[in-house]
């Protein structure tokens, strides 16, 4: 019989986890056994970073409104409620953006509003 050499797989196994790790420090970025650990906790923490980046920056979009508002003699809240009265279904996102790069467009909406 013909010799069979093994590990082919299990090599690209290997080599494909420590390719997540480039640019982890110390043994964790060769060692198998530490790479997978690493890479265990990266991953989790990439996932709720995710999620904590929608939250900021939403954060970001109501002290902008805000900021906004407030010099249109309105509060934030009263600013919402008064859209939602009105029915202008402009998210935080647009209105985050008209608030600081066209402070007119923004003052003509809060001035329809009130």
């Amino acid at each position: 019989m013909s010799r069979v050499k093994r590990g082919k797989i299990a090599h690209k196994k290997r080599e494909k986890l420590l390719k997540y790790t480039k640019g982890f420090r110390w043994g964790r970025k060769s060692k198998e056994r530490a790479a997978k650990e690493a890479l265990l906790h990266a991953w989790t923490h990439a996932f709720r970073g995710r999620k904590e980046k929608k939250r900021n920056y939403r954060r970001l979009f109501t002290v902008k409104i805000n900021a906004a508002s407030r010099e249109n003699e309105l509060s934030y809240s009263k600013f919402a409620a008064a859209l939602k009265k009105k029915n202008i279904k402009l998210d935080r996102k647009i209105l985050a953006d008209i608030a600081e790069n066209h402070p007119t467009v923004f003052k003509k909406i809060a001035e329809f509003v009130k």
